[in-house]
């Protein structure tokens, strides 16, 4: 009987040791039964790579006192060329940071993902999703986690400056203004973690898809800006929000304080526009066409309904080579042919097109093409009713440059052409492309997009 009176208290002492450690420490308690260890914890200076050619850091001035949780991964010992931040909260509908993660290891080739590094920051406090979250990441992305590629961090609520009764700038609601003035904080823990980590620094949200081999553009696009004159604080390669914004490492110590200092006072993209400024870049510095696209149908702000597009995406990868683009159809305003060659938004308008009219596209260099699109319209009007899309050979020079001779590859349907494998009709190289107009018609006729791949860039 005695024997069953102290099995009993052994039982309910191991019992009630399990509610207090669960009471006060939920967060470990949890993961630690998932990991089988407790989350790392990281101090700020003694663990990570550190940059320190910002004067902030270098006299620790206007310190963060913050402490970090690895949830997973192991930081590399070895500086990335590219540190590729964002931060995810519950939503109370939906969830895209896993397909998030997949574009954007899935769309870089193998070179591109060792020279970068994912740094997730788990920010909900909600202790049961953190946990789930984590072991969705641990189970989907294993071998990303092992090469470095990948970390997912954490900092609990005790770090974070107040979150309610703040100001009420520009008429929000309460609940609106705690939402986003947490998310200042997020960022500003997020940036302040990850300086060091590379050589540059790209923000992104959690509900995003990704170009093809986004990292190679965002590489040659800053090769050609540092040979500028003039300095600059942020490139964009996205219109939308705090999505595709790239910082020089040495900068982020200041981003983090500065976002960290003003949290309660506006959004994060009005403060990062007033950050670039104080770094004295004037102006914005956009690159067309953008690198990453919203795809996320609902707000981590209650849920809300967001059908918020960048009309500047283009999920493969821009390939057109240098050309000048000719066309005998008379142009409305500003739209110019060229505009439809060139990456972005931009089109060519033209009035009403003629029988033998056209539009003539000519390389700078002979080129072996492998793929064609070409789309006209805009909201089922001013297609292009009838034509055809022809290569041509052997420049002729003249005022408008063309080519001698000219194969007809196939004609529109419905006011698009689309071809791929084109080389296996036509494989020795093509000096031009021209679309051609096979019957007039009344209406106006706008050429959105010509897009084409070749030899080079299809390998």
């Amino acid at each position: 009987m005695r024997r069953r009176s102290r099995k009993k208290s052994a039982v309910l002492g191991v019992l009630l040791l399990v509610t207090v450690l669960y009471y006060f420490y939920p967060f470990e308690f949890l993961l630690t039964g998932l990991t089988r260890s407790p989350p790392k914890q990281l101090s700020w200076q003694v663990e990570r790579l550190v940059s320190k050619e910002s004067w902030a850091e270098q006299g620790d001035y206007l310190p963060l006192n913050v402490s970090y949780q690895l949830l997973a991964g192991t930081p590399s010992t070895q500086q990335k060329f590219l540190t590729i931040g964002m931060s995810s909260v519950k939503r109370k509908k939906g969830s895209y940071l896993v397909p998030t993660l997949q574009s954007l290891f899935s769309q870089s080739s193998p070179e591109e993902r060792s020279s970068m590094v994912v740094v997730v920051l788990i920010a909900d406090f909600d202790v049961r999703w953190v946990t789930s979250t984590v072991r969705e990441i641990n189970s989907t992305f294993a071998s990303e986690l092992d090469r470095g590629q990948l970390l997912a961090i954490h900092v609990t609520q005790k770090w974070y400056p107040p979150l309610t009764g703040l100001k009420r700038n520009y008429d929000d609601a309460p609940d609106r203004v705690s939402f986003r003035s947490k998310q200042n904080v997020d960022y500003a823990f997020l940036i302040h973690y990850s300086a060091g980590l590379g050589q540059y620094y790209l923000q992104l949200e959690d509900d995003v898809f990704s170009a093809q081999n986004f990292l190679t553009t965002i590489r040659r696009h800053i090769e050609e800006q540092n040979t500028k004159k003039g300095t600059w604080a942020m490139l964009e390669f996205s219109a939308l929000g705090y999505i595709g914004k790239l910082y020089k490492s040495s900068d982020l110590p200041l981003l983090a304080r500065f976002l960290f200092l003003f949290y309660q006072e506006m959004p994060c993209d009005w403060l990062m526009s007033h950050f670039r400024q104080l770094m004295t870049q004037r102006e914005t510095i956009l690159f067309k066409p953008s690198l990453f696209q919203h795809m996320g149908t609902f707000s981590s702000f209650q849920g809300t309904y967001n059908k918020l597009k960048d009309k500047n995406f283009e999920e493969g990868l821009y390939t057109n080579p240098s050309a000048e683009v000719y066309s005998n159809i008379s142009t409305y305003q500003k739209n110019f042919p060229k505009l439809a060659w060139a990456p972005g938004e931009g089109f060519f308008w033209g009035r009403s097109p003629e029988r033998g009219d056209h539009l003539t596209v000519v390389f700078q260099e002979p080129v072996v093409v492998t793929g064609i699109l070409v789309e006209t319209g805009s909201g089922g009007k001013d297609l292009l009713d009838s034509g055809q899309v022809e290569l041509g050979q052997d420049v002729l020079t003249a005022a408008i440059k063309s080519c001698k001779t000219f194969q007809s590859l196939g004609a529109f349907m419905n006011g698009k052409f689309e071809m791929r494998e084109v080389d296996k009709l036509r494989g020795s190289a093509s000096s031009c492309l021209r679309i051609s107009v096979t019957a007039g018609q009344k209406d106006w006729v706008i050429v959105r997009k010509i897009r084409i791949t070749t030899k080079s860039s299809a390998s």
